[in-house]
């Protein structure tokens, strides 16, 4: 039994090619996230109670700078993974989950690979 012309049997990635805007766009994301010490900031904002985290709670857990952890910040939001909002002297974080489940999207399910040439050429005409 086949399965319904309208359910995807492989992640975005393994269903066809990705168009070139698309390529960017997700490359943008995935060179954000790409850095040790930007995934972990994700993290802990996605996971910090609330859903957001205050920039001071971020930097004490590095061991580095406070223009660095910006630096860091800054890049995640402008590729929009993140956004902020200051509240006095401080600036909170919280994900975009939109745009985070786009990279989770691109790879699931990857239940099972897209056929290879050898097996298209065994199956039936």
């Amino acid at each position: 039994m086949a399965a319904p012309a309208n359910t995807q049997c492989c992640a975005p990635i393994a269903r066809e090619p990705l168009a070139e805007a698309d390529a960017a766009e997700l490359a943008t994301l995935l060179k954000a996230v790409a850095d040790p010490v930007r995934l972990r900031l994700l993290s802990m904002i996605g996971s910090h109670a609330g859903g957001e985290a205050c920039v001071c709670d971020l930097t004490d857990a590095f061991d580095l700078t406070a223009p660095t952890i910006s630096h860091h910040l800054k890049v995640l939001r402008t590729a929009g993974l993140i956004d902020g909002e200051r509240r006095g002297t401080w600036v909170y974080y919280r994900i975009i989950p939109e745009v985070v489940n786009q990279l989770g999207a691109l790879f699931t399910p990857l239940a099972e690979p897209a056929p290879g040439r050898a097996e298209l050429e065994l199956l039936p005409v």
